[in-house]
């Protein structure tokens, strides 16, 4: 909210939350009934059209924002090189009000205002009409309104809301209280109102202006450099009648400089273009190359996790993921039409850049979903996918990779121990982070006081190094399965193997859980029983009378910019202790591997996790650990 709320800076439909859309429902109702009942020759397209005119908006906005998020992460133009937090999701995520509020204007001008039903596909004349209007009254009103906006009445009420946004995003070009808005509305509509009184409005002047202001709210908010210097060359007048990024990002970042619109024309005459204009347009589009460190690789889990990316719905990215939002069962054939196209033209691709002081840290993503992990034909081409992004990072001078979900996996890759066999002289050091993800459930998930845990699931590094751990304390470890409990004792000195246990019962209280555990496993543990998972896949709550953790994890530092997504399942600003242990082994330069046979000190790393400033997420537990009753 602005810094002093002014009048009308509330939206209307604000207490709706995300139901916001059923103001929406009468007039799309109207729109397809009047459609289906009327004779042909009574139809009006205009009318009907008006939806799809919506729906092509929000998708517009949406590639901007995904373009925007893989720029900015990827690029070597970004302009302000400042983070966004989460404070700043939350406070643009109402960007698609304003497209509500030009559904409900045009429903309204097609039902009560003559001359706008069954309007003509394209005229010429009306096109030209709109540019004229454009560029004179709404370029020029909108100057002086900009301006005013800045006076410190005007901008502690309405305008500071939208410069709470140093480093911008598209969106953020239409993040207003409701009554700058309506102001702004009253200024597009100048240009359709012209059409409309000389009789020359068509359709295709409506879609053209409409996607042209937003075309240009969102270039000018995208934070990256992508006008190239030559469109200026071949038309130099050009300077004066479309601006670029960096121009606008610089009325960011000054605030009383750039106040046009689209046009620099009226900032020139005026006198309010900042002297840095051209010098930071020029920077911006030679770039800089920053010195990456930490690559942490990763994939998609299940088919929806691609809208919770953060090159997804920002929405949904910034909370933790979960399955089943019903708009999603609606897009479904839109979700598989992304896994075929990931499939058939995926690479590797950075999604996430942030910084840790002066260490630069990059997620990149294999296009492979959590599905393809289990079908062993497809073990060769993301082996080598996975080896060909170690090459690359390798190349580019990357310190530490850490191997992130199945990407690590013992049935893939033996936990990253093919590729060190096939390349024993890589400079980077790979990591898959078993120590500290160790550590985490050791130091924090494990109650006090207890004296019996048992284990399910496949037995991975981590349960072995866990069990270990266990043993050495006194604390037994019991497995129902056999097979388990040879492959735990083949693994453990001679001397702890009395404290690992072949049971027949499920009455332990701790549960350490890895993949592979049945529903019907989960219904044998005892009431108020804890579920600790192993693995890097949390375990399915089945059950409301159990306590279940979150895969191990440690809550990220203050100093940690630009991290406004959750990673997975996790909460805000919590990362897993697989990604973390990777930022780790870079910050001490420890120059060993941590993956295949090679393993770590969990204590070691732990403690250097806590210097770091790095904390478990369930901090109470970590002072008083949970004991069971």
């Amino acid at each position: 909210m602005a810094a002093k709320p002014g009048f009308l800076t509330a939206w209307p439909w604000r207490m709706l939350g995300s139901f916001k859309y059923v103001v929406l429902a009468p007039w799309i109702a109207h729109s397809i009934y009047s459609w289906v009942t009327k004779p042909e020759e009574k139809r009006d397209l205009t009318n009907f059209l008006i939806l799809p005119i919506l729906l092509w908006r929000w998708v517009h906005n949406q590639i901007w924002i995904s373009l925007s998020r893989f720029q900015t992460a990827r690029s070597k133009h970004k302009i302000v090189n400042k983070g966004i937090e989460f404070e700043q999701v939350d406070r643009e995520e109402n960007w698609d009000d304003q497209i509500l509020l030009y559904g409900l204007g045009f429903y309204l001008f097609n039902q009560y205002v003559s001359g706008v039903t069954h309007l003509p596909m394209w005229r010429t004349d009306g096109m030209f009409l709109t540019i004229f209007l454009h560029m004179g009254p709404v370029e020029f009103l909108y100057y002086w309104l900009h301006r005013a906006l800045h006076h410190h009445y005007l901008y502690s009420r309405y305008h500071s809301h939208h410069h709470s946004s140093i480093a911008t995003e598209p969106i953020t070009s239409v993040i207003h209280p409701f009554l700058e808005i309506l102001s702004y509305f009253a200024l597009f509509v100048i240009p359709q109102l012209g059409m409309l009184f000389t009789g020359t409005l068509s359709l295709w002047a409506l879609i053209f202006y409409v996607t042209y202001i937003d075309f240009m709210n969102n270039l000018g908010h995208c934070n990256f450099e992508l006008v190239p210097n030559w469109v200026f060359k071949i038309f130099p007048p050009l300077k004066y009648l479309m601006y670029t990024p960096s121009f606008h990002s610089l009325h960011h970042t000054q605030f009383r400089t750039n106040y046009s619109l689209f046009m620099p024309l009226y900032d020139y005459l005026y006198g309010t273009v900042d002297k840095s204009s051209d010098a930071l347009y020029e920077k911006s589009l030679k770039g800089k190359k920053e010195i990456l460190q930490v690559v942490y690789l990763t994939h998609p889990t299940s088919m929806d996790s691609i809208y919770h990316l953060r090159l997804g719905l920002a929405f949904l990215a910034s909370k933790p993921f979960r399955k089943n939002y019903w708009y999603l069962l609606i897009i479904k054939p839109l979700t598989y039409l992304f896994v075929i196209l990931t499939w058939v033209f995926g690479s590797t691709f950075i999604m996430e850049s942030i910084k840790l002081d002066k260490l630069r840290i990059e997620t990149w993503a294999l296009p492979r979903f959590s599905f393809h992990y289990y079908l062993s034909r497809h073990r060769n081409s993301i082996n080598n996918m996975i080896e060909k992004a170690i090459l690359e990072a390798d190349s580019e001078g990357v310190k530490v990779m850490s191997l992130g979900l199945y990407n690590q996996s013992e049935e893939l890759n033996g936990n990253g121990k093919l590729y060190l066999q096939k390349y024993p002289k890589l400079k980077l050091r790979l990591v898959d982070g078993t120590a500290l993800a160790s550590a985490v459930v050791l130091n924090c998930y494990i109650p006090q006081g207890t004296e019996t845990v048992i284990m399910r699931g496949q037995v991975s590094k981590a349960s072995y190094v866990i069990a270990l751990r266990l043993c050495q304390k006194g604390i037994k470890v019991a497995t129902v399965c056999k097979s388990e409990y040879q492959q735990l004792k083949g693994q453990l000195p001679t001397n702890l193997c009395s404290n690992l246990v072949l049971s027949d019962n499920y009455d332990a209280k701790v549960w350490l859980v890895g993949d592979g555990i049945t529903n019907e496993e989960q219904e044998r543990a005892p009431k108020g029983a804890c579920f600790i998972s192993t693995s890097q896949f949390p375990v399915k709550n089945l059950r409301k009378d159990c306590f279940y953790h979150t895969t191990p994890a440690m809550r990220v530092p203050k100093n940690l910019e630009n991290m406004h997504a959750c990673e997975n399942w996790l909460p805000r600003r919590v990362m897993s202790a697989w990604r973390v242990a990777g930022i780790i082994h870079a910050l001490e330069g420890w120059n060993s591997h941590e993956c295949g046979l090679e393993m770590l000190d969990p204590d070691r790393v732990w403690n250097a996790a806590l210097q770091h400033g790095f904390l478990p997420h369930t901090y109470p537990q970590f002072n008083s650990p949970t004991k069971l009753g």
